[in-house]
């Protein structure tokens, strides 16, 4: 038998492919912990470096009184600029010489005109993410427009419709990961709004020296290359003293039989990136001002690529008084996961003359962005240890046919944790559960097969809704089980698995799938979508189907889960003045959220960018989108040009957004009224996802 704790390659160099195998046999145990084989653990609650409070920080007054309107810049030149975040010079792409560009402060009912140059040796774009416009005005190159070219400049002019935090980016590219965004502040027409003291603007985003083109190549080279937290021969002894050997090796036996990993959070780490609020590291200590007694908003902004930040100020209750730039009722907690691109806006009031961190760990717990909030320069307050490194439960799959009542656990180990149990196997090797087998080929083991020719929808299952206003749907069909997995395989470390056969619901017939390459920005083909060049079958590009997604929405999320703070939840929200359309959804489309992570493809129903037909919408038509994630992932799901309105699990209204963070092994539901014309984009937020193929055009016409 193989050994159980294969020896990952370092960071940085090429990766071990075959690292999800945790275990394949028990004979090797003694000869790993003889030889001492895996590398150094990431300590769970390791307390961050301390931070010199000798060198005081450069303080912002934020904003006391009206937003500078008349300061807003009406010309932005993207140029690259000189950097040093990590130590060693860099380079970034700046907006007016600076990253994160300048904040733009804009009023409700005025008509923006912004001129762009791009002095890069590449085409450019600017993206007003969240905000209302023509589509000519989107800046995604390939959908809304052609792009900035190099040398050159364009105007963006368009009303401004709505109020609040939302900000812009590159759509160019990776351009985003590079630097080039900045935040959007847009004041009321009537001038109403919470009343506060100050106002901070809080950018969170996520820096690397390495090149986004790098990181994408080590990430299809080994989707866990910058993960640092596989289980190790130490925590492995640790779980088999606390609960006995036979245990802690069933449960690596699972997760290796499902090919999936207990430590997937993020795709890329503190590995390489280094975490930042408003352009300063942890060290450089980003301050805003705030007196004791002001109520001070905090409009918070999570602009990276990639990171989840779990947001929160000891010592402080934040009140959160509004969501993706809408409004809501006002509640109050101490913890916030920021997905990404989303934005809120937070009201704090300080009761004493002394300063608070402002803390924002990364979801996988591998480092975090830091700011304070402080009367004065240079005043520094305590920097919180980072969250225990748990691992990902059976809850988080969906709860996949697992045995909840015969492993005890101790207090100690990440099976303690995240409640990990052993499977409970049914008579044909497979799991009792909710994802569809395959076997040692990647065929489908079972009778809930995809098409005749064995591949994906390239469009969405759609249905007509004939129900009562106000309730939800019925399940995404089909029902299936994990499959025990091939342990001979070699270089693949996730199967593929089955779907059952979508039918379009307008002629009854099976949706036959496209899969191939995707190259973010590039004009997609609007052909039938029954047409395809490629030979490949779903097991290309998707690893698991869960057939029992949960649609709860008062889960705080991996990691949040019983941490003893109080954190928001979609639950939580309540958009003040309810949904923008009353009406019922006329249509239901279904879009499955897939992945194949040993190749680092992902997609909506297996179907990459590049091979997938438009979503289309008909003028004024009001429809319910239902996302379904297949995956082990979070997913952040922006859909340009109309707002997002999230639905409770009985199908009733509950928060407007732009961007909706779908978790492992759920299912979310929002309607949306097509009231804008023209072609917009609708994908994955994660940067390097959606450079990867999650991503859709949505038609309007």
């Amino acid at each position: 038998m193989s050994n159980p704790f294969p020896r990952r390659a370092p960071l940085r160099a090429a990766p071990d492919a075959s690292r999800r195998r945790f275990v394949t046999g028990i004979s090797a145990v003694s000869s790993a912990v003889l030889l001492g084989l895996g590398s150094r653990a990431a300590l769970a609650g390791e307390r961050p470096p301390a931070l010199d409070p000798s060198q005081p920080a450069a303080a912002s007054p934020g904003i006391v009184g009206p937003s500078p309107q008349a300061d807003s810049p009406s010309h932005l030149e993207i140029a690259m600029q000189p950097v040093n975040f990590t130590g060693r010079p860099a380079r970034a792409i700046a907006v007016n010489g600076s990253t994160p560009g300048p904040t733009l402060y804009w009023k409700q009912g005025q008509t923006v005109e912004i001129s762009v140059s791009n002095q890069l040796s590449d085409a450019s774009s600017i993206h007003w993410h969240g905000i209302l416009l023509p589509y000519q005005m989107d800046g995604v190159p390939g959908i809304s427009f052609g792009g900035i070219g190099a040398g050159t400049h364009f105007t963006y002019r368009f009303p401004v419709r709505q109020a609040g935090t939302y900000w812009y980016h590159s759509h160019s590219g990776m351009q985003e990961q590079q630097g080039l965004y900045g935040a959007i502040v847009i004041e009321p027409a009537d001038g109403e709004t919470p009343a506060v003291d100050r106002d901070h603007v809080l950018l969170l985003s996520d820096w690397s020296d390495e090149s986004p083109a790098a990181i994408l190549r080590h990430l299809r080279q080994s989707s866990d290359y910058y993960n640092d937290q596989q289980p190790t021969v130490s925590q492995f002894m640790r779980d088999a003293r606390a609960n006995g050997l036979r245990n802690a090796l069933g449960t690596r036996r699972m997760w290796n039989r499902m090919r999936m990993s207990p430590v997937d959070f993020s795709d890329v780490s503190a590995a390489t990136y280094t975490y930042l609020v408003n352009g300063r590291t942890p060290d450089d200590n980003w301050t805003g001002i705030a007196r004791k007694g002001e109520r001070v908003r905090l409009r918070l902004i999570n602009g990276s690529a990639e990171t989840y930040f779990d947001l929160r100020i000891p010592g402080l209750k934040m009140t959160v008084v509004a969501a993706d730039g809408q409004a809501v009722r006002p509640v109050d907690v101490e913890e916030i996961r920021l997905a990404v691109a989303e934005t809120y806006d937070v009201i704090v009031t300080l009761p004493d003359a002394r300063a608070y961190t402002v803390f924002a760990q990364s979801m996988d717990r591998s480092g975090y962005a830091r700011a304070t909030l402080a009367p004065e320069p240079g005043m520094v307050a305590a920097v919180p240890a980072l969250d225990p490194k748990t691992w990902l439960s059976m809850a988080d799959m969906g709860d996949m046919g697992m045995d909840h009542g015969d492993m005890a656990h101790g207090s100690g180990s990440p099976m303690a944790h995240a409640g990990m149990q052993r499977a409970k196997m049914v008579d044909d090797g497979s799991m009792d559960g909710a994802v569809a087998a395959r076997d040692g080929n990647g065929n489908d083991s079972r009778s809930h097969s995809p098409g005749r020719d064995g591949r994906m929808p390239s469009r969405p299952i759609e249905r007509h809704v004939h129900q009562a206003p106000g309730h939800l749907g019925a399940a995404v069909p089909g029902t299936a089980s994990i499959i025990a997995g091939d342990d001979h395989a070699h270089g693949v470390t996730h199967a593929a698995h089955g779907t059952p056969q979508p039918v379009d619901a307008a002629t009854g017939t099976a949706i036959p799938a496209e899969l191939g390459t995707h190259r973010h920005g590039a004009a997609q083909s609007a052909s039938s979508s029954s047409s395809s060049s490629s030979s490949s079958s779903s097991s290309a590009s998707v690893d698991m189907r869960v057939a029992h997604p949960s649609r709860a929405l008062d889960d705080p999320g991996p990691r949040l889960r019983g941490n003893g703070r109080r954190v928001l939840t979609y639950a939580d929200l309540h958009t003040l003045g309810g949904p923008l359309d009353g009406r019922a959804p006329d249509r239901e489309i279904v879009l499955r959220l897939t992945g194949n992570m040993a190749r680092f493809i992902w997609g909506f129903d297996g179907i990459k960018f590049s091979d997938a037909a438009p979503i289309r919408f008909m003028p004024g038509e009001r429809l319910r989108i239902v996302l379904v994630n297949d995956t082990m992932m979070n997913h952040p799901i922006h859909l340009h040009g109309m707002f997002s309105e999230l639905e409770d699990e009985s199908g009733q209204f509950l928060v407007r957004k732009h961007t909706i963070n779908v978790q492992p092994a759920k299912q979310v539901a929002f309607c949306v009224t097509a009231t804008e014309p023209g072609q917009w984009a609708f994908h994955c937020h994660l940067l390097y996802h959606m450079e990867s193929g999650m991503m859709r055009k949505v038609v309007v016409a």
